[in-house]
């Protein structure tokens, strides 16, 4: 994954651990400060509780629209994937309509195409040989192929050209998806700042109101950490527990193997 915002450089573990111990330090701050000055013999609780409800709406309305944008984008992903497979399947099969040797090369180039693509997504290819070149070297071996095709004019050949060429496209469209469209860094950390100062408001709120420390606090805090921690989680593909399913292109693979030629 190509990523290089400082915020990816933590795995999915210490995002939870990080989130966890700033809001718990942010609303003990926030009680300590209200504790020590002694607001509530001056400050109403009323006004005090209505700034930190409308803070914490803000900051929900940021985690929604953070949870949607990585939810958009991994739904992005799985038709991707199916785009790409439908394309690879597609080429595949019209194959039968070219000359030899062509023919056979492309089916070989194909096959070593799609192991290749597994084993981008992070899934163990079963030959250990394949594949031998990378996903650029083999889709610029495949034009190769499909500009000596494309040498005699027809409309098959045609259809064919047109159905490598969506190939060569869908994978740089998958490679977008995955690896160049993550939540930008600078929204990380608005989020992190509206997160720190709006329950550093809630402790203070509860300073404020004169009330005990209560444990609900540290679940809140584990509630924060995991929403956000699942935010990341899908932001990350091929890293922690909410993946794509690569079954199609299994199952592709599958099916070529068991093809002729």
């Amino acid at each position: 994954m190509q990523n290089t915002d400082i915020f990816s450089l933590l795995p999915l573990w210490a995002v939870f651990l990080v989130t966890l111990v700033l809001v718990l330090i942010s609303v003990e701050g926030g009680y300590q400060w209200a504790s020590r000055k002694r607001r509530a013999e001056v400050e109403k609780e009323a006004p005090v509780g209505g700034m930190v409800g409308a803070m914490l709406g803000l900051l929900a309305f940021l985690l929604a629209f953070m949870f949607s944008m990585t939810v958009d984008r991994f739904f992005d992903r799985k038709v991707a994937l199916l785009n790409e497979v439908n394309a690879i399947r597609t080429t595949y099969l019209q194959t039968a309509l070219i000359p030899e040797p062509h023919r056979t090369e492309v089916c070989k180039i194909l096959r070593k195409y799609v192991d290749e693509r597994l084993r981008w997504a992070g899934v163990k290819v079963i030959q250990p040989g394949r594949p031998t070149a990378s996903a650029d070297e083999l889709l610029d071996r495949l034009w190769v192929q499909a500009a000596a095709v494309g040498q005699n004019s027809s409309e098959v050949i045609a259809e064919f050209v047109g159905s490598v060429n969506q190939v060569i496209s869908l994978h740089t469209e998958r490679i977008m998806v995955r690896e160049r469209s993550h939540i930008p860094g600078p929204l990380w950390g608005a989020l992190y700042f509206l997160t720190t100062l709006a329950l550093a408001m809630m402790g203070y709120h509860c300073g404020v109101a004169g009330t005990a420390r209560s444990p609900l606090m540290v679940a809140v805090a584990i509630g924060f950490s995991t929403v956000i921690m699942l935010i990341a989680d899908i932001d990350r593909p091929g890293e922690g527990f909410i993946n794509v399913s690569q079954q199609p292109m299994i199952e592709l693979r599958d099916w070529m193997d068991r093809a002729i030629p």
